[in-house]
């Protein structure tokens, strides 16, 4: 019989109980003997039962008293910090940024290791664990989950990277390497779906479960939520937006030649930066040039209106095709155009097609990538955590 179909044993009553619980203390914070048990619906006894077990397991601890109200101070209790570790890394062609965190989401360490990716990617990603472990004060053993956000078409199905034109090292059989040599659990994931999950969490798609992010920064990608959950397609290849076909732009043929992708050609970094010129920012990155004209709109609206009708070129076809109500534009360029370029991207959207969605600039202020990165190996080693105090053996199973 399925645990589904089980009845409710005393014990996976229990276990139901404690993740709730551990559950609300990460997403609120220190709380109350009985503030868990208004929360979780459970009595007083039930509750100062659950928070002891859980004390007695080292998940929870005791971090001070409440303040203010009529009665006596209550004991406030917190979930362990060191219950466990996580790491986040952004992959780029220079190197890798990595992030360490705590259970509770609390960075611990933060390194930038400079280097040709394409050399020794097992080596570098070995190099940058043990270094942002090194960082946090803690064992490299410490750490239980790590995430690597990486350029490219990820297989949903193998985990594998399939195709990264910018990381030509990055190929099938990397995934399986990374794990033999870090010898714990290793996640590849797609960089912009990476920011997609840090914008549904943290940003300005908050609370919003059916939504489109437009990466725009050296090349041009999507990610896709719908439902509250990352669409991948069956390759991978869902939101590889850069090979869309764009008016005035030549069709090229093969995946090989990938950096001449149409959409990406017509709205990337370099033909922003190139038409920055043309418009009065010449020697400038094309996001300093954004937003530079972002800024002045007296002076730089003509820059933001041509590159908005690039933007929203993809951003139309996307909608037309998702009907996803928001699109968060996002990426170096994307961020530096904020609500000045936003706006335009949206009126140009509603131009073309029949779909009405908002678009808006990104509510992550810098480092979506690593912070998906972080919140998606911080689920899995939260997890963890959860099966593994719902497998603990409890002093009440026991025969009198």
């Amino acid at each position: 019989m399925s645990r589904r179909h089980q009845p409710g044993t005393p014990r996976l009553l229990r276990a139901l109980n404690d993740r709730a619980a551990l559950e609300l203390l990460l997403a609120h914070g220190p709380l109350t003997r009985a503030r868990l048990g208004e929360l979780t619906g459970l009595s007083k006894v039930t509750a100062s039962q659950l928070v002891e077990r859980l004390e007695g397991r080292g998940l929870v601890e005791r971090v001070g008293v409440s303040a203010g109200g009529r009665g006596p101070s209550a004991q406030l209790y917190a979930v362990v910090p060191t219950a466990a570790y996580v790491a986040g890394m952004a992959i780029g062609p220079t190197g890798v940024t990595a992030v360490s965190a705590d259970i509770t989401g609390a960075e611990r360490g933060r390194v930038q290791v400079d280097a040709d990716i394409s050399d020794d990617p097992v080596g570098l990603v070995h190099a940058a664990l043990a270094r942002v472990a090194g960082e946090a004060g803690i064992p490299v053993e410490a750490i239980r989950r790590v995430v690597l956000g990486s350029p490219g078409v990820i297989d949903p199905r193998s985990g594998e990277v399939s195709f990264s034109w910018e990381l030509p090292r990055w190929h099938r059989g990397l995934l399986a390497a990374l794990t033999a040599d870090l010898n714990r659990p290793v996640r590849i994931v797609n960089d912009v779906n990476l920011a997609a999950v840090a914008e549904h969490r943290l940003g300005a798609a908050a609370e919003v479960d059916d939504f489109v992010l437009l990466w725009c920064d050296r090349g041009m990608g999507v990610g896709v939520m719908l439902g509250g959950r990352l669409y991948q397609g069956v390759m991978g290849a869902a939101g590889e937006v850069g090979y869309l076909p764009v008016p005035g732009v030549e069709l090229v043929h093969g995946v090989s030649r990938q950096h001449k992708a149409p959409y990406s050609a017509l709205a990337g970094a370099e033909p922003i930066r190139a038409v920055a010129a043309e418009y009065g920012y010449p020697d400038v990155a094309a996001a300093e040039a954004v937003r530079a004209a972002a800024a002045d709109p007296g002076k730089g609206g003509p820059l933001l209106d041509e590159v908005a009708r690039r933007i929203a070129l993809g951003a139309a076809a996307v909608s037309v095709v998702l009907d996803p109500g928001l699109v968060v534009l996002a990426g170096e360029i994307g961020q530096a155009g904020g609500a000045e370029l936003a706006a335009r991207v949206e009126r140009e959207v509603h131009e073309l097609a029949p779909v009405v969605p908002r678009v808006v600039g990104t509510g992550v202020a810098a480092d979506a990538v690593l912070h998906g990165a972080v919140l998606t190996a911080l689920d899995a080693a939260r997890e963890d955590v959860f099966a593994a105090a719902a497998e603990s053996p409890d002093p009440a199973d026991a025969a009198p």
